[in-house]
């Protein structure tokens, strides 16, 4: 079962963090590197719970589709997606955001899963994907942190 954990420091507030992250259209703006777009479901806008977006994108060579539907929902503290459908056996990401000192937030996500194929799944899991989804997700990251900050100075001044 890998599991991933990356940790991104934001001088923005837990709400602006919050609705970036399940921005679909910034999702998609933030991977545009892997032609990634929401192709059904919510497509534009802010994704809440209980819905789903199906995405496709480029990954590791291979063109994919996932649809993922958004399980829990504690604003703006925590949301997860979980796959429906898609190439993954398991695929879960928990978004985190937490306030530190009342300047920055701490955003952590967090993503359980697992290929299929068994053992072979498993190898390929633990030396290859994992170090894949890490720069992917602290890529995005990244873009969500210049983005907030973004927002958040121009909001102060």
């Amino acid at each position: 079962m890998p599991t991933i954990s990356v940790e991104t420091r934001i001088a923005a507030p837990p709400e602006l963090c919050f609705d970036l992250a399940r921005d679909t259209e910034f999702h998609a703006r933030s991977l545009e590197h892997t032609g990634e777009r929401a192709v059904a479901g919510v497509t534009s806008g802010l994704i809440g719970f209980g819905e789903s977006v199906t995405w496709e994108a480029r990954h590791l060579g291979v063109r994919q589709r996932l649809t993922s539907q958004i399980t829990a929902f504690d604003p703006p503290y925590h949301f997860r997606d979980c796959m429906t459908q898609g190439a993954f056996k398991r695929f879960a990401h928990d978004h985190f955001f937490d306030e530190d000192g009342g300047e920055v937030t701490v955003m952590r996500d967090v993503i359980d899963f697992a290929s299929p194929a068994g053992p072979i799944g498993r190898v390929f899991d633990r030396v290859f994907l994992a170090g894949y989804l890490r720069r992917l997700i602290r890529g995005r990251g990244e873009m969500i942190r210049r983005e907030a900050e973004r927002r958040a100075a121009s909001e102060m001044g």
